[in-house]
C-alpha cells in the first residue's frame, strides 16, 4: 500500500497525469546534472551558506566555514547540524542561504527542456537543495512542467529526523510514496555516494559526469553500482533502451 498523506512528502506539481506503466520512473538529480551549478551558483551558495551560519550563530567567517565543513561531512547538509545543535529554524536558513536570483547565473545544456520532454516516462526530482531554489531553477530552464514531483531537503525526512541523499533508507522512502517498485526506477545523478545509495535501495542508476562535482577527477571507469554513465543528460535519450528492460 502507498503510504498515507504521501502528498505531505514532497512538492506535488502534476496529480493526475497519466502515465505508462512499463516506462520508466526517472529520478533527477538538480546541481551539476540538469544545470552546472560550479559555473558561477556555486559561489553564490557558498557564500550564502556562509553568512546564514554567520548570522544565526553570531561567529566570525573562520568560525561559520568550519562549522560549515563539520556538519556537511557528518549530516550530508550543514542545515541538519544548525537544526540539530543550534535548534536553528531550517525554513529560514534554507532561505537566507539560497537568497540570490538564479537567472544570470545558471549555464545548461542548450535545449534541455526539448530533450528532456523526448524522454518518455514520470519523472521526479530529488535534491539535497531547498525548495524554492530547486523551483526557481526549474522555471528558468522551462522545464518545471515536466516533473510530477520535487523532493527537496524540506522533504527528505524519515519520523521527522532528516535524512538526504546518499541515504538508501530515504531513496526506498521516495519510491514508496511515490508508489512505484524500486527496480522500475532509475537516479540520473553526478555524485557516486548518492548513486551507492540508490543502488543500496534497488534502483538502476546513471552517473552524469560532470568535472565540477566533488573528488570528480578521482572517479575512474565505471563503478559497480553504476548501470550507466554519460557527459550529459541528452545521452540518456540514445541509451534509454539499455534501462528499460
Amino acid at each position: 500500500m502507498r503510504p498515507q498523506n504521501a502528498r505531505l512528502k514532497r512538492a506535488r506539481i502534476h496529480q493526475h497525469r497519466v502515465h505508462n506503466p512499463n516506462e520508466p520512473v526517472w529520478l533527477f538529480d538538480l546541481d551539476n546534472t540538469l544545470h552546472n551549478t560550479s559555473h558561477r551558483i556555486f559561489e553564490h551558495i557558498s557564500a550564502g551558506m556562509t553568512a546564514a551560519v554567520k548570522e544565526s550563530l553570531n561567529v566570525d567567517d573562520e568560525q561559520a566555514q568550519q562549522l560549515r565543513r563539520t556538519y556537511w561531512k557528518r549530516y550530508g547538509a550543514t542545515v541538519i547540524g544548525m537544526v540539530k545543535h543550534h535548534g536553528v529554524d531550517p525554513h529560514v536558513f534554507l532561505k537566507r542561504s539560497h537568497d540570490f536570483d538564479v537567472k544570470p547565473l545558471i549555464q545548461a545544456e542548450r535545449g534541455i527542456h526539448h530533450k528532456l520532454a523526448q524522454l518518455t516516462g514520470r519523472k521526479v526530482l530529488v535534491t539535497n537543495a531547498p525548495l524554492h531554489y530547486a523551483i526557481a531553477v526549474l522555471k528558468h530552464l522551462r522545464m518545471h512542467h515536466l516533473f510530477d514531483a520535487i523532493w527537496a531537503i524540506e522533504h527528505l525526512k524519515i519520523h521527522g529526523q532528516y535524512r538526504p541523499k546518499p541515504s538508501a533508507a530515504i531513496m526506498r522512502h521516495i519510491v514508496a510514496c511515490e508508489g512505484v517498485p524500486a527496480r522500475r526506477t532509475v537516479l540520473i545523478e553526478d555524485t557516486l555516494e548518492n548513486l551507492k545509495g540508490a543502488r543500496a535501495a534497488g534502483m538502476r542508476t546513471v552517473h552524469v559526469f560532470h568535472p565540477g562535482t566533488p573528488f570528480a577527477k578521482y572517479a575512474r571507469g565505471r563503478s559497480p553500482y553504476v548501470d550507466m554513465r554519460i557527459k550529459k543528460v541528452s545521452d540518456l535519450l540514445l541509451s534509454k533502451r539499455t534501462l528499460k528492460s
